[in-house]
């Protein structure tokens, strides 16, 4: 298993991770920066990991594309990262991976100043990703147990745009990962 989750940090050191994320960071920095906030915040292990590896779907499908691209569909990169996740972690990283987009979804339908916080790229990619949920929508994630840590997970995404901000390497959390494989 360590050999295979070497493979999963790999993808963090590759030319993927340093595409730009959105308009100031790359993947790479997005998920230091993500890692960084749930441990300030004083996540559990399982949500660190989540907040960290949330968008390692964009590495496996390789859907990053600049700003001023045309977003034609989703590829459903929250849905690729929990199933690659799947393979070292339990529910506890994967489900708030799975469910992240689902959750800025569920914040715009909910939240009447959410929108206006996002980025231009969050923007952008929400109108492929379906929009504001409905009610039905939003009744149904609200009975999923985990909509609360990929609520979570989301607010440290949405923050984790910060250009040039100092963060832990990747290697910092592989003591953690490695405690988290199943």
């Amino acid at each position: 298993m360590a050999e295979l989750l070497a493979d999963l940090i790999e993808l963090y050191r590759g030319a993927k991770a340093e595409s730009l994320y959105d308009e100031s960071v790359t993947e790479l920095e997005h998920a230091l920066q993500c890692g960084a906030l749930a441990e300030r915040a004083g996540a559990d292990a399982a949500l660190v990991a989540a907040a960290l590896l949330h968008d390692v779907g964009h590495l496996v499908v390789g859907d990053l594309t600049g700003i001023d691209a045309e977003l034609s569909h989703d590829f459903h990169h929250e849905r690729a990262g929990a199933r690659l996740l799947t393979s070292w972690f339990g529910p506890d990283v994967t489900e708030p991976v799975r469910l992240h987009v689902a959750a800025k979804r569920y914040l715009c339908a909910t939240d009447p100043d959410y929108v206006a916080r996002l980025s231009p790229s969050s923007v952008r990619s929400l109108a492929v990703q379906g929009g504001p949920m409905d009610a039905d929508e939003v009744a149904a994630f609200e009975r999923d147990g985990r909509h609360v840590a990929a609520v979570q997970v989301r607010q440290w995404d949405d923050e984790a745009k910060v250009a040039g901000l100092d963060v832990a390497p990747i290697e910092h959390y592989r003591p953690m990962l490695d405690a988290l494989v199943r």
